[in-house]
């Protein structure tokens, strides 16, 4: 591991790491678990030294990317990696919203991130960011996809060397979108939480900065930008209700702190949010301890379309389980079939086409809509973090295909007929 010199700017914002569970304290290293009570680490900031470094003006005259919440971000470098990450399409929906009937539904479309397509280049920018102080010349991670896009294209942008790994049977898209960047990729035969162990090992022996594992503390708090944009693209007002994809958790609780933060350094008002989980049913762990009413989530093993958020077992299921009901949220699962509807749904009404994360999340959103557990009025955000151009392969099969025609006329025409026909008959079915 050879030490990479950084400028460091004055007046440090974040402090230490400490233990979810009874406040252990530990220097700023690479360390994930607290030793004494095994329960995650996460970085504690000085609130009043944010305070006095950033207003509304000083975030809205930054950067066009999620370092113009530098402050509220783990990292001392005067220049950290910025790709270009964030800022992403707040869109008011309205065909969407009229279809469920909803009044005030807004889709944070992180299907265009930068520069890999989904909201992982967020986690990645900071976690790589702060490897390279740390003095990480080699970075890995363990991945259902996205994540290895994203670490393997930041990389490549910093110039660090990257080795990651994946399960076997990812999607072709995914593979390609990795292996494009020329990192090494281990594809490991078997699921995510079997990749994920390997990594830990392979961690502890050969001393890489694994953004996922060694470095989560630091990475994880990349998710909290999800919230400091949304609350400043509404005109600095938190949403009524979130919609959002629920993998590990950790995506969930960082929007929930990072509403706090914004609240408790004066930047925006207070108001309770609800918060509401999806996951598919072929690996909800989380959803099932919700309907069980268990303050335990049960590790399961993954069986879903829904690959990018299929983990077994969730690092931080306790404490989003804990937000979705202390916010009187829900937590809500989706077969396969629902989550391809849920896919064709927003691409058809919003023309976003997302992967089948957010398939699952509109899938839930429609299924919490039906059963009266969101108010039409509420200003509700649902969250949409990755692109489907990524998983193509789970819509093959359920979409149309093309009209092929002759370069006449009357060729254009039949099949225009033929076309208009076949709607006229799915209208009939589908009121019958």
């Amino acid at each position: 591991m050879t030490q990479t010199p950084i400028k460091t700017s004055t007046g440090r914002t974040f402090t230490h790491l400490v233990s979810k569970e009874g406040g252990v304290k530990y220097p700023l290293e690479a360390l994930n678990v607290c030793e004494e009570t095994f329960s995650p680490l996460e970085v504690a900031y000085d609130y009043d030294e944010i305070r006095r470094q950033v207003s509304r003006e000083s975030i809205a005259a930054g950067p066009n990317s999620i370092w113009r919440y530098k402050a509220f971000l783990p990292v001392e470098s005067e220049n950290p990696i910025d790709v270009g990450t964030g800022m992403t399409p707040l869109v008011k929906s309205n065909r969407l919203a009229r279809r469920l009937g909803l009044k005030n539904l807004y889709i944070k479309n992180d299907a265009v991130n930068m520069p890999t397509l989904s909201f992982k280049d967020r986690v990645v920018s900071v976690a790589l960011t702060r490897a390279r102080e740390l003095g990480f010349s080699t970075v890995s991670c363990a991945s259902t996809g996205n994540l290895a896009n994203s670490t393997a294209a930041i990389a490549a942008h910093a110039g660090m060397d990257c080795c990651v790994f994946i399960p076997a049977d990812l999607e072709a898209g995914k593979i390609m979108g990795t292996l494009i960047y020329n990192p090494t990729v281990m594809a490991v035969k078997g699921n995510y939480d079997q990749v994920n162990r390997l990594c830990s090992e392979v961690g502890n022996s050969y001393g890489w900065g694994f953004v996922n594992i060694n470095l989560r503390p630091y990475y994880s708090e990349g998710s909290k930008t999800l919230g400091y944009e949304v609350a400043e693209q509404l005109g600095w007002e938190l949403p009524d209700h979130i919609v959002a994809p629920l993998a590990s958790g950790s995506l969930f609780t960082k929007i929930y702190k990072g509403f706090n933060e914004f609240v408790k350094v004066g930047l925006i008002e207070d108001k309770q949010v609800r918060f509401s989980g999806a996951q598919a049913e072929g690996c909800s762990p989380i959803a099932q301890a919700f309907k069980e009413g268990r303050d335990f989530v049960t590790p399961v093993k993954p069986n879903t379309i829904a690959k990018s958020i299929a983990i077994g077992n969730p690092a931080d299921g306790y404490y989003a389980l804990d937000i979705a009901r202390k916010t009187n949220g829900n937590i809500e699962s989706v077969t396969d079939a629902e989550i391809i509807e849920g896919m064709k749904l927003l691409a058809e009404t919003e023309g976003i086409f997302t992967e089948t994360a957010g398939g699952t999340t509109i899938a839930v959103l429609k299924k919490l809509v039906e059963a009266g557990k969101i108010n039409p009025d509420e200003k509700t955000v649902v969250y949409i973090t990755g692109n489907g151009l990524k998983t193509q392969e789970a819509v093959q099969g359920y979409i149309g295909e093309p009209l092929t025609i002759e370069p006449k006329l009357d060729s254009f025409e039949r099949a225009l007929e033929r076309s208009r026909t076949l709607e006229r008959l799915e209208w009939q079915q589908a009121s019958v």
